[in-house]
């Protein structure tokens, strides 16, 4: 089956839980567009099967990382030396239109959250 998220432009429901590091379940929704652009397409930078990525804001630092398709699966690790934060996600691919989402985010070597989500395209 060809992978969609990421490599395809659309909008992904997202719904689901978060779990902070004393184990109180957070319900998560959310909503990701992926978008093609002449100027900057997601995955201009595609090199040996992986893409490289960046997520910056005021709490995390500049996150850095990579996702690689492996089979049925897009592993992303990430991290900011800065900050010291860090983790992975794993999404399976479920069918064309729907992927599930695990991972987790360090604080050096404490879990802040980790998560399992549903990803639904068009949701």
């Amino acid at each position: 089956m060809k992978h969609t998220y990421l490599f395809e432009p659309a909008v992904w429901g997202v719904a689901g839980t978060f779990w902070r590091a004393d184990g109180e379940a957070l319900e998560a929704v959310g909503r990701t567009e992926i978008a093609h652009r002449p100027e900057c397409w997601l995955l201009s930078g595609k090199h040996g099967g992986s893409v490289r990525w960046t997520f910056e804001n005021d709490m995390f630092g500049k996150l850095q990382g990579r996702y690689t398709v492996i089979g049925p699966s897009i592993m992303s690790v990430y991290g900011c030396e800065t900050s010291g934060y860090h983790g992975a996600e794993l999404l399976a691919q479920l069918d064309a239109d729907d992927y599930r989402s695990t991972g987790m985010l360090l604080l050096k070597d404490r879990i802040m959250y980790s998560w399992l989500m549903m990803l639904k395209r068009g949701g």
